[in-house]
């Protein structure tokens, strides 16, 4: 791309990147968004399959707990903008041998109701965290900056001291003390795992607070069509807003890009530090290259000849099934890949969209997605060890399946080059990362090179397609840039 001049560049078309672009040229900027592959979306993408003709197959993000949580896609609206989101009666489920599964469903009266003896223990834990849902997600949402409205009120401090005891209660040894029998701990130890680290831990008790929290408000919704329809209707507000996406476009040194007065990345820190690593101040540099990356996921595909044959009915109705078995199995599951090894039977999260969304089946043929849990860098095939657990829970699921395919861990930076090693969160999730993310500093955004920030899920609030690093650091940009105040992403 020649060296032409513009307002502001981002770099990486993934949710991030893409609602900074929205934002910005909303407020009146020309902005170009360049991009390595060919298909934008970075986690948001929905591609053809090579597997079955006319099936489609999101190529990370399926489920969206985050989606409709976040104040940013709240705005921007995509149902007005003819996206549905489809949150099915059951967010989650947790299958366990012997026939039996635990099921979290949007109403958290119900799903206390089929939790037996643990029942009251699940409402006493979550009632409190669903009442001040409102106030908790602005609180993890935020740009680690400043307090939500309503933080320092008394009933903002009591929320944040329930939210407090049950994160250390949690992420602790005494993880167990609550709960009687088996069917709550490993229902809410399913939903911790989306932070492929060591159970218990501070943050995988943050990461199944929030979610679990959503998916008795809110839900954990799954797009219609595929994840690609958010971008494209990301990408539809661009154009019309006069901004511009370039596939096929990798951004290698910071002297190959358009000449701009801001230039947002929606990339990790080892991507920022390639284009401008040899600009940042040697202090900040240093502190971007300790960033560390986490244990990775590797991709499986399915075609599959018809639902998956769950031996607890109800499971086939959730969104989600987080297939692991017990918490014990699952947390010595997650202590074998974090010591790297690989599990015999792995953490595993599946979804069948066409739960939700029956127009995904196609000629009698419908697209599962799974991930397991891996080392970083593994090069396994874990097709088999998926389809064994699934099989394990859902006896003849061999039978449904037509064909498969694996996208291993060490190859998945091929399709988003943010997911280094496989690490889909960008980003190894401990404490330290989770509240110093990418770096120790006030700005998380700033990068010491006037101009240039950092936009991608890497910084705060952290992974998820929700799109809100991307409006954090944009308006950022507007302020520090271009002395403009932060536009509705409302629809017109």
């Amino acid at each position: 791309m020649p060296r032409t001049r513009t307002d502001a560049v981002v770099i990486g078309s993934g949710p991030n990147g893409l609602t900074a672009a929205v934002t910005l040229a909303r407020a009146g900027l020309e902005v170009t968004v360049l991009e390595a592959q060919a298909i934008p979306g970075g986690g948001a993408r929905t591609l053809d399959s090579s597997l079955a003709e006319g099936l489609r197959y999101d190529i990370c993000s399926a489920v969206h707990p985050l989606a409709l949580a976040s104040p940013a896609f709240g705005e921007f609206d995509f149902a007005a903008r003819g996206v549905q989101l489809i949150t099915p009666e059951i967010s989650y489920a947790q299958p366990l041998d012997g026939g039996r599964a635990a099921v979290a469903y949007r109403s958290l009266g119900r799903t206390v109701a089929e939790l037996g003896a643990d029942g009251s223990a699940w409402h006493r834990f979550f009632a409190p965290l669903v009442e001040n849902a409102e106030l908790l997600t602005a609180l993890v949402l935020g740009n680690r900056r400043e307090l939500p409205a309503g933080t320092l009120t008394v009933d903002g401090v009591r929320a944040l001291v329930a939210a407090a005891l049950r994160l250390l209660e949690q992420g602790t040894p005494a993880w167990n003390l609550r709960f009687r029998e088996d069917l709550a701990p490993a229902l809410l130890t399913g939903v911790a795992a989306h932070a492929i680290s060591r159970l218990p831990s501070p943050a995988a008790a943050g990461t199944s607070v929030m979610l679990a929290t959503h998916a008795h408000t809110v839900g954990w919704p799954i797009p219609v069509g595929g994840s690609g329809s958010l971008t494209a209707a990301l990408i539809a507000d661009l154009e019309a807003h006069g901004g511009r996406v370039v596939t096929e476009h990798e951004v290698t040194a910071w002297h190959e890009l358009p000449r701009a007065r801001a230039y947002l990345a929606d990339l990790s820190p080892a991507g920022l530090l390639r284009i401008w690593g040899d600009r940042m101040r040697p202090s900040v540099r240093d502190a971007l290259a300790r960033f560390r990356y986490g244990d990775a996921a590797a991709k499986v595909d399915f075609v599959l000849s018809g639902p998956v044959p769950w031996a607890d009915e109800r499971v086939g109705r959730a969104s989600t099934v987080h297939v692991g078995g017990s918490r014990a199995e699952m947390a010595y599951a997650e202590r074998e890949v974090a010591q790297g090894r690989l599990p015999e039977r792995p953490m595993v999260l599946f979804s069948d969209p066409t739960v939700a969304d029956p127009a995904r089946e196609v000629g009698g043929l419908r697209p599962g997605w799974a991930y397991a849990h891996v080392p970083a860098w593994s090069a396994a095939d874990v097709t088999e060890a998926v389809t064994a657990q699934i099989e394990r829970f859902a006896p003849g699921f061999r039978d449904v399946v037509v064909s498969s395919r694996c996208i291993p861990a060490n190859r998945l930076a091929e399709h988003n080059a943010n997911y280094i090693g496989g690490d889909i969160a960008a980003g190894a999730l401990s404490v330290m990362q989770v509240a110093a993310r990418p770096r120790l500093t006030l700005d998380p955004y700033a990068t010491s090179i006037p101009g240039v920030y950092l936009c991608s899920q890497s910084a705060p609030p952290g992974p998820g397609v929700h799109g809100m690093a991307g409006w954090h650091a944009a308006r950022r940009a507007l302020t520090q840039r271009f002395s403009l105040p932060t536009p509705s992403l409302a629809p017109h």
